[in-house]
């Protein structure tokens, strides 16, 4: 994977949640990627990364619940940016039943100097799906589809289709540790310029779609360490059934600390590593933030 610029920043996302005359509940992990972009501060959904089978709690049943993030940064004068991103999380509990639906979108320009060109450094939208079916107190069977779009990955479309099993070693109320099992499909599209790339640098004749059969394996860990901070880790690893020179590691760690009120400190650390990308693309992306979070209800 290539990383065109790396981009750390301190931001104020605003994050607006509500219940439509259902319980509320403590929020739900989901899709492939997990996300929890009000208290990680972090916006990345896709099935790239890591993900968290949802927690078969009594007080998890039967609640709706609709998640609103933005933030940005804006500099100017010797050096100039501008970087945006917003997502937005859905989630229905019914008995046994849960679906949950997310997006994000991540977008920024920058120059190196006043009188450097501006040019696009980030570029990503993403969006997920996932059902989860409880069978009985510590399993769950699970189905997860999401989409990624990334220019600097090289990719038009990258989908993932992920059903599995998971396991809870540890379902407490501020303690969860989990295993997941199960196949992940890959189907991946390629841009253009990432094509004629590989052409001229590799001498690569690339082809223009890429199917992967993988298995799966996801262990996560969340701890509600005092009233005032939760950590959340997970770790991913996916390994491709034919061709074994292809194989992905994704991990993540989130802490957010409450400062006052409603307001709340959240720092994340994400690492994707890809042993065999698009010829011309970095192995390796990384990705730190810090964000001032506030929630509105």
């Amino acid at each position: 994977m290539k990383q065109k610029a790396f981009v750390s920043s301190f931001g104020l996302a605003v994050a607006f949640s509500f219940s439509a005359g259902f319980a509320h509940a403590e929020e739900p992990a989901a899709g492939t990627m997990q996300f929890k972009a009000a208290t990680t501060g972090k916006e990345d959904v896709a099935t790239s990364g890591f993900e968290a089978a949802a927690k078969a709690e009594a007080e998890s049943k039967d609640a709706t619940e609709l998640k609103l993030s933005a933030g940005g940064l804006l500099a100017s004068g010797n050096s100039r940016s501008l970087s945006a991103t917003g997502s937005e999380k859905f989630r229905a509990r019914r008995g046994d039943n849960q679906l949950t639906i997310a997006s994000a979108a991540n977008y920024g320009r920058a120059a190196s100097s006043p009188d450097a060109d501006v040019e696009t450094t980030v570029e990503n939208y993403q969006a997920k799906g996932r059902y989860d079916r409880f069978l009985a107190p510590g399993f769950a069977l699970f189905g997860s589809m999401s989409a990624l779009r990334d220019r600097f990955q090289g990719l038009v479309l990258r989908l993932n289709v992920d059903p599995g099993l998971a396991v809870y070693f540890v379902d407490q109320s501020k303690q969860q540790l989990w295993l997941e099992l199960g196949y992940d499909f890959q189907y991946d599209v390629r841009r253009d310029e990432a094509i004629r790339r590989a052409l001229d640098v590799d001498n690569i004749d690339l082809a223009k779609t890429k199917t992967r059969h993988s298995g799966r394996a996801f262990l996560g860990y969340s701890n509600t360490l005092s009233e005032a901070v939760t950590l959340d880790t997970g770790l991913e690893y996916l390994q491709a059934v034919k061709d074994t020179e292809n194989y992905r590691l994704n991990w993540n760690i989130a802490i957010n600390s409450q400062l006052s009120g409603k307001f709340s400190l959240a720092t994340a650390f994400t690492l994707k590593y890809d042993h065999n990308p698009v010829p011309g693309v970095k192995t390796t992306d990384t990705l730190t933030s810090l964000s001032l979070v506030y929630q509105l209800l």
